[in-house]
């Protein structure tokens, strides 16, 4: 099917809602940042509530008369990774939906989830409600991991997708930060009992805002051009692109639809990014990440800190993250992909080979500085380079017609290795000691620095058809 006839310049482009919204915007640039900075408050929720659970979990192991859930070690493990194996589900559910209702569609229905998560686990009774409550909220964490870097690199111009996907990342770290701010001033001056439930309760605002503002935001182009329905997809790119730009891009993208082979997720060269893409996003939780991330104050009780002195030290995590991130924006924003991440991984090899040497060292106020750099350099080159450089790579190398279903299956992976590692690792540690578990991260994360170093493409300076084109052209090298 051809493009329908260009309206003129004075002339309004319109697409019947609730698909894209109407209207033209003067500044297309400025429009596309907005709908970053709409749709990434499902990345916001994403780093919140994998945030906040790390300081909920100190109290949620008093018991039920002094107004916790009286977990165990192991029932620890079982609350803080039911979130990731339900986001697991929630990826492969997000792909899937997004490719056949369209990626503004399934952002809306995962911001309703979102709510009903946070509201069901902030109101639980027992362990096993929340546990229940912590799979549906994963569900909407999950399908908004593989929803909104794809719907933002969908929309982004080849110049600009690098640091626009990438403030998916700023915005699940400051979602953290928020999770590690708001965990510490709630344990600080509140002497309520339930102290945690507000703590999980707070992620109802934002999913409240990811709603309201998603309703006013327009669909992929390039997902109404996979379903044949080029005249939308030229209204929505004519308000996100110059005039001229506007229908060059939709006959690079028109172009890739009608050449696509409906059966080319069987081929090697298709098979071949969906490894790196699976392996890629199984090496982001094989850093050990979750483990920083859900159990610091843990970690930090370990050596020495009283339950409040570790929640108020883990906003430390929280700002070097945020800082981290935006100078990964701005490196990928100028710099090419693979050797920021091949940086970033070796970096996260040696501050886990640090980490896990501290703590096999004697009891002392030096080694415990040491621990707390470690953790810092590691949630550094972890957040600046890798969780960066991993989400951005993920959301270019898939193909159109199947984008979304192959993301899923990549952050599917993602939340399974995720989720493995949140469940073993409390009682790992409770057995072997830190030294040993992060010791043991450092020489998996020594193995993906060899698969990265082999097999890691390129992907910046093309636009997403360019790189498809790309890599059909090395499987009939």
């Amino acid at each position: 099917m051809m493009p329908e006839t260009e309206p003129t310049r004075t002339q309004t482009a319109t697409v019947s809602p609730p698909d894209a919204p109407s209207g033209r915007t003067a500044k297309p640039e400025r429009f596309v940042r907005v709908i970053t900075a709409i749709a990434t408050l499902g990345a916001l929720l994403f780093g919140y509530d994998t945030g906040v659970i790390s300081g909920a979990l100190p109290f949620m192991r008093d018991s039920t008369e002094e107004g916790g859930l009286g977990l165990t070690a192991t029932t620890e493990g079982v609350v803080a990774s039911s979130l990731v194996f339900g986001a697991a589900f929630g990826a492969l559910l997000g792909g899937r939906l997004a490719d056949r209702f369209g990626r503004r569609r399934a952002i809306l229905s995962f911001a309703v989830v979102f709510f009903g998560g946070a509201l069901g686990t902030a109101l639980s009774p027992d362990a096993t409600s929340m546990v229940v409550f912590r799979v549906i909220l994963g569900l909407a964490v999950g399908g908004a991991s593989a929803t909104v870097p794809m719907f933002i690199a969908e929309l982004s111009p080849a110049h600009r997708r690098g640091r626009l996907v990438s403030q998916n990342e700023l915005m699940i770290v400051s979602g953290q930060l928020i999770a590690y701010t708001s965990n510490a001033l709630i344990a600080n001056f509140s002497d309520n009992d339930h102290a945690w439930r507000y703590m999980l309760g707070l992620a109802t605002i934002p999913a409240v805002l990811l709603w309201f503002g998603m309703l006013f935001m327009p669909e992929s182009p390039r997902w109404f051009a996979a379903q044949g329905r080029p005249g939308e997809a030229l209204s929505v790119l004519r308000r996100i692109r110059e005039h001229d730009a506007a229908q060059a891009e939709l006959d690079e993208i028109t172009e890739r639809t009608q050449e696509a082979d409906t059966g080319e997720m069987r081929l090697p060269w298709v098979r071949r990014l969906l490894m790196i893409g699976i392996v890629l996003n199984v090496g982001m939780q094989l850093t050990g990440v979750n483990a920083m991330v859900y159990l610091a104050p843990t970690l930090l009780e370990s050596i020495g800190f009283g339950t409040k002195a570790a929640l108020t030290t883990t906003i430390a995590n929280g700002v070097v993250a945020v800082v981290a991130v935006s100078c990964g924006i701005y490196v990928y924003g100028r710099g090419n992909r693979r050797p920021v991440i091949i940086v970033g991984q070796t970096g996260v090899t040696v501050a886990l080979t640090v980490l896990g040497g501290g703590f096999l060292l004697p009891e002392s106020t030096g080694r415990n500085y040491l621990i707390i750099v470690a953790m810092l350099a590691f949630l550094f080159f972890f957040q600046g380079a890798i969780g960066t450089g991993y989400w951005l790579v993920t959301s270019e190398i898939f193909p159109l017609r199947f984008r979304g279903r192959a993301i899923g299956i990549a952050v599917f992976a993602q939340w399974i290795a995720g989720g493995v590692v949140t469940l073993v690792v409390p009682p790992v540690i409770e057995a072997v000691g830190g030294g040993t578990t992060f010791l043991a991260f450092a020489v998996i994360n020594l193995g993906t620095l060899m698969f990265l170093v082999k097999l890691l493409p390129e992907t910046r300076g093309h636009t997403l058809e360019s790189l498809e084109r790309r890599f059909r052209s090395y499987a009939r090298a």
